[in-house]
């Protein structure tokens, strides 16, 4: 028996854009060279995270970069979202290996994005850093539940990896024509305010999803 098939393939959660997104891929995956693999579309995904930092780092001085990285952000989802599907459109599944590389390209992409938000003076450096620790200790909680309860829960509320794809990249329109605003007196940076909202609601769905994951194994392994 191959270890694909002994490896559980856990239901997943996803966004409000999903139905919608599934049909596009799949459509595209029925139209990819047959030179183009899996692989180099994750690579590409990952090179196009990269990218978006770069982009987000040279916004300091070039503002205008910050549409580059609503560009990198379109070649990232293109990349990251249509490699598990070309894989099972070619019956070319290695689940293992897809799930731990994935996740480590959006761990490292994550780093990226964020590192150079904080580079670019439209965020604090220590926003930044916050918004990232959250967002890993999310993921964190999001792998061990998918082990632990067989359910890969990657959207919350709605929003995955696409809807905040979206979402950002409409901020990055807004911080350009807006990149402060005056509140009470004070001016304040667009995107401090939308990474402060942005770590506080990761950290009450993280206390939220670790409470009710716990109580969940706690019941199913009551000694």
């Amino acid at each position: 028996m191959s270890q694909a098939a002994t490896f559980p393939d856990a239901p997943r959660v996803l966004g409000i854009t999903s139905t919608f997104e599934k049909r596009v891929l799949a459509w595209l995956a029925a139209r990819i060279p047959a030179a183009v693999n899996s692989d180099h579309l994750t690579a590409l995904g990952f090179a196009a995270m990269f990218g978006a930092g770069l982009a987000y780092a040279l916004s300091a001085t070039r503002p205008w970069m910050l549409l580059a990285v609503n560009a990198m952000l379109a070649v990232n989802w293109f990349g990251d979202s249509l490699d598990g599907t070309l894989a099972r459109f070619r019956n070319r599944c290695r689940p293992r290996y897809g799930f731990y590389v994935d996740h480590m390209v959006d761990a490292f992409g994550a780093v990226f994005l964020l590192g150079g938000l904080a580079c670019s003076g439209y965020m604090h450096p220590g926003m930044a850093a916050g918004v990232l620790i959250a967002y890993l200790m999310v993921s964190i909680h999001v792998y061990l539940a998918t082990y632990a309860v067989g359910v890969f829960k990657i959207a919350f509320g709605g929003l995955g990896g696409t809807e905040l794809r979206l979402l950002l990249a409409a901020a990055n329109v807004a911080v350009l024509l807006w990149p402060t605003l005056r509140l009470a007196g004070a001016t304040v940076r667009v995107f401090d305010l939308i990474g402060g909202g942005v770590a506080l609601a990761l950290v009450v769905m993280l206390v939220a999803a670790v409470a009710r994951t716990t109580r969940e194994l706690y019941e199913r392994e009551r000694l």
